[in-house]
């Protein structure tokens, strides 16, 4: 099968959020099912300073929302890409989406439309790579940034299936209606069926609406959709297209997160006991004393939907009862400052910013990662701890709730426990659950126990690579 994979970001060339992991590891997965998957991506200035220098053009536009633009066909980083060079659009420095004021970029509408337009034109006319014709069978979008990819494919009689993941509903492509006719969308779709929402346009709901299927990240998530708490306004489109909606738990790239030979951490290991002399540097590194309890990490966006602000008010049964918390991530600016304030305490180290190596070193050195969010489509970090033994405690949601063993005391009788969960979500549950975390952290058989299982858990893209790929055939069968 041939796939074009529709996003506007993707790692390791360029990231913000998970959508970029996604983005990044699918084709390589997808290779063990016979799917061919090229990605279309904006030409940001990291895009194509990475871009090989043997890329060659396959499609011009003169005048994409503003101004003349190219596709590049080439590879980088591993992967088979088409790039839209169109300078007026994506050479900024800075975030992809907003700008040095920390505001949407104002065109970002025209931005992402073009995103949609070009693999839609892709899509129906197909490009001639090597003197041959490649033409996508199934476009897959992701997100509100590539929500208008099934207008535009139906204006140009394109016939190829599209699919649409959800990687966090919140996120809609909202903006006015006087925006239709610019963005070249039928004025006809502007109604409840098409995509307008509440008086405006809805990148997502347009996609919602038209692509053959739909598809989020956790079996969980996807039921949670079908909720006004979770829904975010669109739970009855999520209602009304439950029979094409699926559940398709993330994986995690196991080269990278390996603990058995991550260069980012000081010794490799390959069982449970082998974290005991990265749990001594972790604490060293960042300044933390020997405790009895139980040394906690937290990497994360600091946002109320992670739920930060009630670890906060929790964080104190943590500490009395000897346990330690070490955390990274940067966001919204009250949370960054309570969290330095509560590093005025023994026990709690901060560090404010982004570091990829250090989230590694916290992962391999602590006894538990904490995941309190409110709602979590998938959730990486937690993965990431269960491959380093890591114990998380983590909201029962979204692909927490699908990816965690609760120690239930009939999953410790039977010997499956792999982390802790907690709900509702709230500070005093979470609390509680922390109290519970030192518990089982003062068992050393229990614990140990627990890593192991943790260890072994799949959390790779295998046996998501075969459900994306059965759900393209049926797809491309149906369409």
């Amino acid at each position: 099968m041939r796939v074009l994979s529709v996003a506007s970001e993707c790692a390791p060339l360029v990231k913000t959020g998970g959508l970029a992991d996604v983005a990044g590891a699918l084709p390589a997965a997808l290779r063990a099912e016979a799917v061919e998957m090229r990605t279309i991506l904006p030409g940001y200035p990291a895009v194509m300073a990475a871009l090989a220098a043997d890329a060659v053009q396959v499609m011009t536009e003169h005048d994409l929302f503003g101004g003349p633009a190219r596709v590049l066909a080439g590879q980088a980083a591993g992967l088979d890409l088409f790039v839209i060079d169109a300078p007026h659009l994506y050479r900024r420095e800075g975030s992809i989406y907003l700008g040095s004021d920390g505001q949407d970029w104002p065109d970002n509408p025209e931005r992402f439309a073009a995103l949609s337009l070009v693999a839609a034109r892709i899509g129906t006319e197909g490009v001639t790579l090597g003197g041959q014709l490649w033409q996508p069978q199934i476009l897959h979008c992701h997100d509100w940034q590539a929500g208008f990819v099934p207008d535009y494919l139906a204006q140009a009689g394109g016939d190829c299936a599209t699919v649409l993941t959800i990687h966090n509903i919140a996120f809609q492509g909202l903006t006015g209606h006087h925006m239709i006719e610019p963005l070249r969308l039928p004025r006809s779709r502007f109604h409840a069926e098409g995509f307008e929402y509440y008086g405006k346009l809805s990148a997502l709901k347009a996609g919602l609406m038209r692509a053959d299927r739909l598809t989020t990240v956790s079996p969980t998530y996807a039921a949670e959709l079908m909720r006004p708490e979770f829904g975010m306004g669109l739970d009855g489109v999520m209602r009304a297209r439950r029979r094409d909606l699926s559940g398709i738990l993330n994986g995690i790239d196991e080269t990278a997160w390996n603990p058995a030979n991550d260069p980012h951490v000081p010794e490799g290991y390959r069982h449970p006991a082998g974290k005991i002399p990265n749990r001594d540097a972790l604490r060293a590194e960042m300044g933390l004393p020997d405790s009895a309890g139980p040394l906690c990490c937290v990497v994360s966006r600091l946002t109320e939907q992670k739920g930060l602000d009630l670890l906060l008010e929790a964080l104190p049964t943590l500490l009395d009862r000897g346990g330690q918390l070490a955390l990274l991530g940067s966001g919204d600016k009250v949370l960054e400052q309570a969290f330095r304030d509560a590093a005025r305490e023994d026990g709690v180290a901060v560090r404010i910013g982004y570091d990829e190596a250090l989230s590694h070193r916290l992962i391999a050195g602590a006894d538990a990662i904490l995941v309190p969010s409110r709602f979590e489509p998938c959730g990486l970090t937690q993965l990431y701890g269960l491959r380093y033994g890591t114990i998380p405690v983590v909201a029962l949601t979204g692909g927490l709730a699908d990816t965690v063993i609760n120690a239930s005391p009939a999953a410790l009788d039977r010997g499956v426990a792999t982390g802790i969960q907690f709900h509702p979500v709230a500070a005093d549950p979470l609390a509680v659950a922390l109290d519970r975390l030192c518990d089982l952290y003062a068992q050393p058989d229990i614990w140990a126990q627990m890593q192991a299982n943790a260890m072994r858990q799949p959390v790779g893209w295998a046996s998501s690579a075969r459900a994306y790929a059965a759900l393209y055939r049926d797809a491309i069968a149906t369409a």
